[in-house]
């Protein structure tokens, strides 16, 4: 197992800009791409779904196949780390999945993180008739998923055969260039199923929440640790979030409420004001980096932001500045 290290990660989960043609549409993020590597960003994400997800947009609008980009950045960029945030493994075959992370991970020179959780948006499977499935099958899925891709990062040959996998003889060459195979960044904060696999397969966790929720997940996943007898240390935390950064609290403010539709924090109903405050990162320099301060405080050794405004690359250039003073 390998810790990959993440200090902060850009995720990138909007691909419909303003004024940008669906033909310029990956020259665009890919400048974003290169632009948070230029400024700091140790590492790159991008979301694993078909359709825009609720709450960020309508189905219909664009979205990449999450690992067809990450090997078109790889092109693109040197130094950072790539991967999904997090893949679903309802959506490929398991030995397909770890042959098309290793593949990455080749083509990157060694960059690939594995982001991985159990899948959950339902109307996906069901438009692209994928098999959904109830809650515990889903997490069965993930750990035998999670079971054979780790055999084929480093074994010559695997073979399983699980309740919902069967692989016969698999052969996965060329092999991942990272010893041991990518890191294994395990996606969701369930305290029972996920964090357990954290401390059984992973070598990264990435969790929701606040400052004071993200202490107690961390407790937790130090239990499931010591039962399995895991270093926790050998574990990267992080957490993700929504940057919104300003020059000034009064122009981080104005981003928000733009991003709000055109409210305030104040005027949302009570349910979406909690998840807001506890999603949210926003401010000026000052501001959020005491913000950051206190989620590494609670635990974490880094965090990963998307940002509602990161089709503007000084917006991207401010952040990275903001955050490579935070993590100096």
């Amino acid at each position: 197992m390998t810790n990959p290290n993440i200090r902060f990660g850009l995720q990138i989960p909007l691909f419909t800009f303003p004024d940008v043609a669906p033909g310029d549409l990956f020259e665009r993020v890919s400048d974003i791409a290169v632009t948070a590597e230029d400024s700091g960003f140790d590492s790159v994400f991008v979301m694993d779904h078909f359709y825009q997800l609720p709450g960020l947009g309508r189905p219909e609008e664009n979205m990449f196949e999450a690992y067809t980009l990450l090997s078109a950045l790889a092109a693109c960029t040197h130094t950072v780390r790539l991967g999904c945030m997090v893949g679903g493994m309802t959506y490929r075959n398991p030995a397909f999945l770890a042959k098309t992370v290793t593949c990455l991970d080749v083509i990157s020179k060694g960059r690939a993180i594995w982001g991985i959780g159990a899948g959950w948006f339902e109307q996906e499977h069901q438009d692209y008739n994928f098999e959904f499935g109830s809650f515990t099958d889903r997490f069965e899925k993930l750990e035998e998923g999670l079971q054979i891709a780790k055999s084929m990062f480093v074994n010559d040959t695997t073979t399983f055969e699980g309740k919902w996998f069967k692989v016969t003889n698999a052969f996965n060459v060329p092999k991942p260039v990272q010893a041991g195979g990518p890191p294994i960044l395990i996606g969701g904060s369930g305290e029972k199923k996920t964090l357990r696999m954290v401390a059984q397969y992973g070598d990264a966790c990435n969790v929701f929440g606040d400052a004071t929720h993200v202490r107690h997940l961390m407790g937790v996943l130090d239990e499931h640790c010591a039962r399995l007898g895991r270093n926790p240390a050998d574990i990267c935390r992080t957490r993700l979030g929504t940057l919104i950064v300003g020059r000034t609290m009064e122009e981080a403010q104005a981003k928000l409420s733009d991003r709000l539709g055109g409210a305030t924090i104040d005027q949302l109903p009570a349910d979406m004001q909690a998840r807001v405050k506890g999603m949210f990162l926003v401010g000026d320099a000052d501001e959020v980096g005491a913000k950051v301060q206190e989620l590494l405080d609670a635990g974490l050794d880094g965090i990963v932001v998307n940002m509602p405004d990161a089709y503007d690359l000084e917006a991207v250039a401010l952040a990275g500045s903001v955050l490579s003073t935070v993590f100096a």
